[in-house]
């Protein structure tokens, strides 16, 4: 019995221990210690923490307004925008009476330029809550963005009265009555701000700008060093001080200013690293260098200096000094998105996109909202051939930040090469947008005009590019395009030789007025412009590029090899240097010297299909026809479907007993590509017939011998082709047709036995 008993206590105390667990662990008291924590972390800075543990209690409580809520919060924080905004909605879908969540959530709305929406989201609030004045700031603050001044400052001085002694709504006032060119009033709310937050750096930054768009620099002066005293540790008002200093011109007051801050606030990255952005933002990158490897060196552990430092040195491609620091960020911490996409870049400009690649979509799968992960992921898929993705990438990228230029520029860059006028339209509107005092989307946008036969449009377009930028020569290079395709030559040199002055290294303005010389016929005078140029810009590997080419033309072989030697000379990454520089050697016999100048060619450009194809072509005239082969396909795997590289390939294979399928196939392709070139008919042709298809084939080398009656190759194949559909009249006379423009015809001997076995037309 007493066993009986022991074993019954034993299950008593089981089950009080199990009831007094479930008290203590209960659903609510789960969900309760969650948002305790998610509240503790959050209050530290620890968003990703927090995170967690607000989605922890949405798991135990789906429902949980004050969970989606703070949730809400840390996407915020971390600038998740849409799922932010998912995150409210739940939250007052759950609880409507969360007047918290509906003012956040009408203020996104309101970011979203949904005006009406943000303000039926003020107007929900009110009714719950009719005292609350950032709903009614959130009602007047709707009514403005929708461009209804007079009602939203009607709705403004409401807010007023609900709390007369609230400086935010005075705040908006004075940007309200600022807006409705009421500058006196709006003086008089900022000073009011002031006057009832007077400690408040952000007030007097504000009331300062104020005067700082009135143009009143004292005053303006005044409220900056003002906030200054307010807050010695904000870096704002210093960089507001700074601001003011390069409106008025005074760009070594501007550094002074930041150089103090650097010091004064030692403690704040934000406040030590404004002198080197500052030397960024005047595109001063030898000092930014200089500040920021003196900042590494103070505060090697400070990841915002160290990664701002190798943008620094990516901008001054010192890839090397780059990869020391990349490193250094991936040892600590091997999964940093910033540090993966640095990885990334530096690849790619190594040429070695095919390895970058699946260290940027590490990154991008790492931290999937950073635009410049997408951006510079789209630019190894572009290096890499894949232009596709990476259009996808760029437009990924402008997604999540609608405000990056590069991936705009990029996506423009695009859309000139595929000659799409829609999408260069929208990219090009997009830059203008963006950069409204740059040449650069006007220019974009007069391209996708002429794509649509515009042209007065594209010259209005190309005049307000040199309205906006007067300095910048690529307006005036396009313009001159533009009166040389009409013809009107000499207007067409003066624009050329203005982009010239501006930009003495433009190739391209060197290009046009070179090409305005050779329309008159006048070579000598080309030739000593070019090396006139050359004289001012002794460095520029293009110059000795266009040299050479004008060299050629006056027929000095030696001349043009020379010019040509020293472009590649000073720059080793010139490909087409040295591909001119091979033809030059291949034309005079010197096939060796060519073949080693083609693979220089390919290892400056490792993805541009062209030196492979000449080199096929060098190897084609030694005999070597399976280097040729090779050659051809290495053309093909850097572009799948280089037109060229598709013929010359199919041509060998049909020769050498390659597979005829294949052969037809990749003819094919060159056709679809080349298809107004009379070797890629006779290639098609010559396919179908080692095929059978013979009466294909006659259709194919019927266009081949029409685009060009004088090659004898050309009516072989067509005359072979005409036989085997027994149309001997017309092989005959194709047959004898090859032999009487070629006598010495390499394939003459198969011709005269194909005429033995031709019956004579009666």
């Amino acid at each position: 019995m007493q066993v009986v008993r022991r074993l019954c206590f034993g299950v008593v105390l089981v089950l009080v221990l199990s009831v007094m667990s479930g008290c203590s662990f209960s659903p609510e008291a789960r969900k309760k210690k969650h948002l305790e924590k998610a509240q503790s972390y959050f209050d530290q800075g620890k968003y990703r923490e927090s995170l967690i543990e607000y989605e922890n209690a949405i798991q135990i409580d789906p429902k949980s307004s004050e969970a989606h809520f703070g949730l809400a919060q840390c996407l915020l924080k971390e600038t998740d925008l849409p799922h932010a905004y998912q995150e409210l909605m739940s939250a007052v879908e759950y609880d409507p009476t969360n007047w918290k969540a509906q003012l956040q959530l009408g203020n996104l709305l309101l970011l979203g330029h949904h005006n009406p929406e943000a303000r039926d989201r003020g107007q929900t609030v009110l009714k719950g809550d009719p005292g609350n004045v950032d709903a009614q700031t959130l009602i007047a603050a709707a009514d403005a963005a929708g461009g209804n001044l007079t009602q939203a400052i009607a709705e403004a001085q409401t807010a007023l009265q609900m709390d007369p002694n609230r400086a935010s709504s005075y705040m908006l006032m004075a940007e309200l009555q600022e807006r409705n060119n009421d500058p006196a009033a709006a003086e008089q709310s900022y000073q009011k701000t002031t006057s009832l937050n007077p400690t408040s750096a952000a007030a007097l930054i504000t009331f300062g700008s104020f005067y700082q768009r009135q143009h009143r620099w004292a005053d303006a002066q005044k409220q900056f060093q003002a906030a200054i005293v307010a807050a010695p540790q904000d870096p704002a008002p210093r960089a507001a001080l700074a601001k003011l200093y390069l409106d008025q011109g005074q760009k070594d007051m501007a550094e002074r200013v930041l150089r103090e801050a650097s010091t004064t606030i030692a403690d704040n990255p934000a406040g030590y690293e404004m002198l080197g952005d500052f030397y960024l933002t005047q595109g001063d990158l030898s000092k930014a260098a200089a500040e920021f490897e003196a900042l590494h060196a103070k505060h090697p552990k400070e990841l915002s200096v160290t990664k701002t430092y190798v943008n620094v040195l990516l901008f001054q491609n010192r890839l090397d000094d780059a990869v020391h620091l990349t490193d250094a960020i991936l040892k600590d911490s091997p999964s940093d998105p910033d540090g993966l996409t640095y990885r990334g870049e530096i690849l790619t400009r190594q040429g070695k996109a095919s390895d970058a690649i699946p260290i940027l979509e590490s990154a991008v799968k790492s931290a999937p909202n950073s635009a410049f992960a997408h951006f510079q992921l789209g630019v190894a898929y572009a290096a890499n051939g894949n232009l596709g993705q990476a259009q996808s990438e760029w437009q990924q990228a402008s997604t999540l930040r609608p405000n990056m230029v590069e991936p705009q520029r990029a996506l423009a860059m695009l859309a000139a090469r595929k000659s799409d006028p829609t999408s260069l339209v929208q990219s090009s509107e997009q830059l203008m947008r963006l950069e409204p005092h740059s040449a650069e989307g006007y220019v974009f946008h007069s391209r996708a005009l002429l794509l649509k036969g515009d042209k007065a449009g594209a010259e209005a377009d190309l005049k307000k590019a040199i309205e906006v930028a007067p300095r910048d020569s690529t307006a005036f290079v396009r313009m001159g395009d533009l009166r040389a395709s009409a013809k009107q030559y000499d207007d067409a040199a003066k624009f050329y030789s203005q982009a010239l002055t501006l930009n003495p290294s433009s190739a391209e303005a060197l290009a046009g007025l070179v090409g305005v010389d050779l329309v008159h016929n006048q070579l000598a005078q080309a030739l000593q412009r070019v090396q006139a140029q050359i004289a001012r810009v002794p460095d520029s590997s293009v110059f000795y590029v266009q040299l050479g080419q004008l060299e050629q033309r006056n027929h000095d072989p030696g001349k043009a090899e020379e010019a040509f030697e020293k472009a590649t000379e000073l720059d080793k990454n010139n490909a087409v240097a040295f591909m001119l520089l091979a033809e030059t050697q291949a034309s005079r016999g010197s096939t060796d010297q060519a073949i080693a100048r083609y693979q220089q060619a390919i290892q400056a450009s490792p993805k541009d299909p062209r030196p492979h194809v000449l080199l096929g072509l060098v190897y084609e005239t030694r005999g070597d026809w399976q280097q040729a082969e090779d050659q051809y396909q290495r053309a093909l795997q850097a572009q799948p479907d280089y037109p060229v590289a598709a013929n010359n390939l199919s041509y060998l294979m049909l020769e050498h007993s390659g597979d005829v399928s294949v052969a037809l196939s990749l003819a094919q392709t060159a056709r679809r590509m080349l298809p107004n070139l009379p070797t890629t008919a006779d290639t098609l042709g010559w396919a179908y017939y080692n095929q059978g298809a013979y009466p294909s084939a006659v259709d194919a080398l019927k266009e081949a011998v029409s685009g060009d009656d004088k090659n004898p190759t050309y009516h072989y194949h067509l005359g072979m082709a005409y036989q085997k559909t027994n149309n001997y009249a017309m092989a005959r006379k194709e047959l004898e047709s090859a032999l009487q423009l070629d006598p010495k015809y390499a394939h003459a001997d198969e011709i005269r036995r194909a005429l033995s076995g031709t019956p004579a037309a009666n």
